[in-house]
């Protein structure tokens, strides 16, 4: 397991371990297996993430700010502290509704 500068039982701060970049979507790996992927993920005011479509599932959990989460069509304007599932194959696209923080958790099925 690549674990890229995180040692295990070590106690973090997600909303710390990566700042905003002006103008930016930036992408901090924690975990990184064949199997899953965990990511901490800062979007700065209006960016936005194209639309993709992945074979797995991916959930969303916000840490700080506001987003809008887009799955096949369907809006969720997600808080601090709230979260979503974006099932494997669904259309999606994140938005900054404000400066957000997030982590993303993909699942790869065996």
């Amino acid at each position: 397991m690549q674990n890229h500068g995180f040692e295990k039982a070590e106690v973090f701060q997600n909303v710390e371990i990566i700042e905003y970049v002006p103008n930016s979507i930036v992408i901090k790996t924690i975990v990184k297996k064949t199997t899953d992927r965990i990511s901490v993920i800062p979007f700065d005011l209006g960016e936005a993430a194209t639309e993709k479509i992945i074979p797995h599932a991916t959930l969303i959990q916000i840490t700080h700010g506001r987003a809008e989460i887009i799955i096949n069509g369907k809006s969720n304007l997600l808080n601090t502290g709230q979260s979503v599932i974006i099932p494997a194959y669904a259309s999606n696209i994140i938005r900054a509704k404000e400066r957000f923080k997030m982590i993303s958790t993909i699942i790869k099925e065996k």
